[in-house]
């Protein structure tokens, strides 16, 4: 049984059983959350099943690493305090003088921790259009460590060709990292397509409830694994016990919140482009989308984020914004409740002005993460707010 629940099954299968096991002392079906420091040993350094200190080990996080393992086909899940920790985990690996070709439309946490903390450590860093396979060959270097991407990016939605990347990436010996966190393994499986790390921010759609920050890293190649584990318990950016266990509580049910995720967003990005007040919809699943055709190949679905533009600029998508009253304004993703945000003052605020314009960030580009409510309530929501956001529009012209 033990094979069948880590190995075998079908995603929603594994998403409940893998990693998991009854309790061996008293057959309780969820995974105990261990609140355990640290753990007896049977005669000096030798630890029972390797457990010894709950910064390096947790049979709670064990369980958690294993059922992410197998959700992405990885040999193997290291988790963090947040994925940005995991991300950091990455960075350690690497040494002055290296260098990153990176996306250049990047989460703005990523940004921040590259510009700000890493290049004072001489890590180089080359921002491309990671669409632009022939981009990302020309960017790579001798001393390029690795190609590292999101897909669908944040909050431009653009889609990348993980197999192509990884294709020309390989042919000179370098790392694909691919951020999955918008996609989740639900809906895109990254190393299925050639890539060599996984990275997840599980605070999203993994964890789904808004109520964890955890992160975390998948592959299959063990020399990786080993070294970042050792940077996972010597820089100390676990998670806690309960942390996992949430994550792990909210995986059982991802497969059926990813499929209302999907829908309800489509819907919402077909409605959308119907509203006078909307310049631009930035949704995958839409045949305008310039990479439809690759995300419908790559994706078994379009995920649950939607962007758009409004004509009246920044002033009309703060209005909308604040004027939600089922969507909340709010940062992050992924959670069954559905957030507003406007990437250019709040998530992306950590990007200077010129960089994002560059890339396509409007100002007054609005940000839905599309929760799974009854669709109909979430389009009145944005019905009235688009009202308000006309009516500021409309004074700020007379004035």
């Amino acid at each position: 049984m033990s094979e069948l629940k880590n190995n075998h099954g079908r995603f929603e299968t594994r998403a409940i059983h893998a990693g998991q096991e009854s309790d061996p002392q008293n057959g309780a079906v969820m995974t105990p959350v261990y609140f355990t420091s640290t753990y007896k040993q049977d005669a000096p350094a030798k630890p029972r099943q390797g457990y010894e200190y709950s910064r390096t080990t947790n049979p709670t996080r064990t369980a958690l690493e294993q059922n992410l393992a197998s959700l992405e086909s990885g040999a193997w899940g290291l988790c963090f305090s947040s994925g940005l920790a995991a991300t950091n985990a990455l960075m350690d690996r690497l040494l002055p003088g290296d260098h990153v070709v990176a996306g250049s439309d990047l989460y703005g946490g990523t940004y921040r921790l590259f510009s700000k903390v890493f290049e004072r450590y001489g890590i180089r860093f080359t921002y491309v259009d990671t669409h632009d396979v022939q981009a990302v060959e020309r960017a790579i270097e001798e001393k390029t460590r690795y190609v590292y991407l999101e897909t669908p990016t944040n909050p431009l939605l653009r889609i990348s060709d993980i197999a192509a990347v990884a294709k020309v990436a390989h042919q000179k010996n370098k790392l694909v990292v691919v951020d999955n966190t918008f996609a989740t393994p639900y809906l895109q499986r990254p190393l299925e397509l050639g890539a060599d790390i996984v990275l997840h921010s599980l605070t999203k759609y993994l964890g789904g409830h808004s109520d964890v920050v955890a992160g975390a890293l998948i592959g299959r190649d063990f020399a990786i694994q080993k070294e970042l584990t050792f940077f996972q318990n010597a820089v100390g950016g676990t998670p806690g016990p309960m942390d996992a266990f949430l994550v792990m509580r909210g995986v059982k049910t991802l497969a059926l919140r990813m499929e209302r995720h999907c829908l309800n967003a489509q819907k919402i990005a077909q409605w959308l482009t119907t509203e006078p007040l909307v310049a631009n919809v930035i949704y995958p699943g839409l045949t305008s989308h310039p990479h439809h055709a690759l995300a419908k190949r790559q994706m078994s679905g379009f995920g649950g984020m939607v962007s758009f533009e409004l004509k009246g600029g920044v002033a009309a998508a703060d209005a909308f914004a604040s004027a939600t009253q089922i969507f909340t304004l709010a940062e992050s993703l992924g959670g069954v409740e559905s957030l507003v945000e406007v990437p250019a003052s709040m998530t992306h605020a950590s990007i200077p002005a010129s960089i994002r314009h560059a890339q396509g960030l409007a100002d007054g580009l609005v940000r839905l993460s599309v929760g799974v409510e009854h669709v109909d309530d979430l389009i009145d929501d944005c019905k009235q707010a688009l009202a308000v956001a006309q009516r500021v529009g409309a004074q700020k012209q007379r004035v």
